[in-house]
Order: C-alpha cells, then sequence, then structure tokens
C-alpha cells in the first residue's frame, strides 16, 4: 500500500512538472512561430517586449489573463464552458503516454522522460487526440451563431477524413516494429538505415499533412478562415477561454504530433552518443525541431484550400496512399519472416 502511494505520488508530481512544462513551452512556441514567419514574410516579428521580443510570449500570456471574459446571451452555457475543456485536456493527455527518451540515472536516482509506459501507448494517443473534436464541435454549436457552426462543421468534415487516414498511416510502422508500444517502435529502428522513414515514405508524407488537418493549420484551416467566417468556431469567445483553443490546437497538439511522427519515422532518441549521456534527449528534441519547423513553413507558405478540395484529398489521394503504403508493408514483412 505504501509503495502505491508512493508511486501515484511520484506520477502526479511528474504529470504536474509536464503539464507546466508544456504550458511554458507553448507560450515560446507563439514567439518561435511569430519569429519564424516574420522571416518567411520578410517582416521582423516582435521586437519591443524584451530583448529582441523574448518577454513577448509573457505579456501575450498576462493579456489574454486579464481580458474581460464574456459570455453572449442565449448560447448553451454549460456547453460553451465545456468546450475549451474538451479542446485542450485530450492535447494535454496525450503527453501521459510519450516517452522522450530512456531512463537515466542521477545521483542513485532513476528518472523516466515519461508518465507512463505502456503496450498500447499508440492506441491511447490516437484515441485522445480523438476526443479533441468535440471540443470544435461543442463551441461551434453552444455558441448560437451561424458563423460558429459552419466552422464546427467545417472542421467535423475535415478531421473525419483525415484521422482515417492518419490512422491507416500508422498501420505500416506498426506492422514493421510489431507493437503499439512508442517506446518499443523506437527500440526497433536501430542504426541510420534502421529509422522507419527510409521504408515508409508515403506514411510519412499522409501522416505529416493529417497532422496539419488535425491541428487546424494552414492549408486546411477552413474551421476559422476569418475572410469568410470571422474567425470561425471561437468568433462567440473571448478572455482565456478564447486562448486554450490555439493554445491546444496550434502549438501543444502540434508539439506532440511532431514528437509521435518522430518516434514512428526518425527513430526517436536514437542516434550517435556525440553528447555524452544527453544525446538521446539532445538527437530527440532536434528531430522534433525539425518537424515542427517544417509544419510552421508549410503553414506559412501555402494557400488555404476550399473545403471540397481537402476532402477530395483526404479520400481520394491520402486514403489510397496509405492502402498502397500497407500493401507494400505487408510484402516487406512477409518477405523478412
Amino acid at each position: 500500500m505504501k509503495e502505491l502511494i508512493l508511486i501515484s505520488i511520484g506520477i502526479g508530481i511528474k504529470s504536474l512538472i509536464f503539464i507546466i512544462g508544456m504550458f511554458l513551452l507553448a507560450a515560446y512556441l507563439t514567439l518561435i512561430e511569430r519569429k519564424f514567419a516574420g522571416h518567411v514574410q520578410q517582416r521582423p516579428g516582435p521586437l519591443h517586449v524584451g530583448f529582441h521580443g523574448l518577454l513577448q510570449p509573457i505579456a501575450d500570456a498576462l493579456k489574454v489573463l486579464t481580458k474581460e471574459d464574456i459570455v453572449p446571451n442565449f448560447v448553451d452555457k454549460y456547453l460553451f464552458y465545456l468546450a475549451s475543456l474538451m479542446a485542450f485536456v485530450p492535447a494535454i493527455m496525450i503527453l501521459a503516454v510519450i516517452p522522450f527518451g530512456e531512463p537515466i540515472n542521477i545521483f542513485g536516482y532513476e528518472i523516466k522522460p515519461y508518465i507512463s509506459d505502456v503496450n498500447v501507448g499508440l492506441i491511447l494517443a490516437l484515441a485522445f487526440g480523438s476526443i479533441s473534436i468535440y471540443g470544435v464541435i461543442f463551441a461551434g454549436w453552444a455558441s448560437n451563431s451561424k458563423y460558429p457552426m459552419i466552422g464546427g462543421l467545417r472542421k467535423a468534415a475535415v478531421l473525419i477524413g483525415y484521422e482515417v487516414a492518419l490512422g491507416f498511416a500508422l498501420v505500416g510502422p506498426i506492422m514493421l516494429a510489431g507493437t503499439f508500444s512508442l517506446r518499443e517502435i523506437v527500440e526497433a529502428q536501430q542504426g541510420f538505415f534502421g529509422a522507419f522513414i527510409w521504408y515508409q515514405p508515403l506514411a510519412f508524407i499522409v501522416f505529416l499533412f493529417s497532422i496539419l488537418a488535425e491541428t487546424g493549420r494552414t492549408p486546411f484551416d477552413v474551421q476559422e478562415a476569418e475572410a469568410e467566417l470571422v474567425a470561425g468556431y471561437n468568433t462567440e469567445y473571448s478572455g482565456m477561454k478564447f486562448g486554450l483553443f490555439p493554445l491546444a490546437e496550434w502549438y501543444i497538439a502540434t508539439f506532440v504530433l511532431s514528437a509521435i511522427a518522430v518516434i514512428l519515422f526518425f527513430g526517436g532518441w536514437n542516434g550517435p552518443h556525440i553528447f555524452g549521456p544527453i544525446s538521446p534527449y539532445i538527437w530527440f528534441l532536434a528531430k522534433l525541431f525539425l518537424v515542427f519547423m517544417f509544419l510552421l513553413w508549410v503553414h506559412w507558405t501555402l494557400p488555404r484550400y476550399r473545403v471540397d478540395q481537402i476532402t477530395e484529398i483526404a479520400w481520394k489521394v491520402m486514403l489510397p496512399l496509405t492502402f498502397i503504403n500497407i500493401f507494400i508493408t505487408a510484402i516487406i514483412v512477409i518477405i523478412k519472416g
């Protein structure tokens, strides 16, 4: 009983550290994106709050937290409040099953850079991620306004297609590794040419664009399309309730899905031990940073697609590509076996 209590306390402390760290990271990911977008579009980005804008995320957080919290008349208040939590909490929950490296010993204590290691970690990550759609749908419905409603329906249409494609894109790496455990999938990718990206290029391309669709980034951001829908599904939100939507969708979810992409296709934390015992963590963060920045590059470069174009790409291009990839992978597995 005593050991169970200590384990529970340890998991609680680790979860709190992960959540606080994710909040701070998401805040500064906004600065990274704004600086990157500034360079892409030949403008400077934040400059005036702190050295080269380093304190801008703190100023933005204070601004959002002190904004007046307005609730329009005739909204469904229960769902209106619940929607922002339904969008934010599932994105945080995925952190519970993502390993960021192998356990390390510090002063005789073993520290595991993950909250839990379950043998169905990938399934749980997909399940948690699927729940977030309810936040967008609830926000559109509860706002009692036509623009949020249209935005919520658009998001649902996009996710129906791309979640199917995303799920099938994961079948290839699962077949090669023979497991749903994210840590064991990393262990199955030993060496430079052991990374699954060499065997699963089609799956990686589908997964990458599915991330853009899942997180509502350009060219798949039709649920917000400010030229058509004011601000989309979160038009009627203000203050921190408004801030939770982009924080969860644009930053935490993008970061988490990028981490899953690194684990599935780029060997996770595998790499030469040229930095000593911290090498696995440096490699993991470096790969994660490159994937994340590529997603930002696409976001700030491509134009927005129409809704019909997005759904056609999902069902007529992405889904058939995943079927082809599964067929080829099955042949490879049979030959190897």
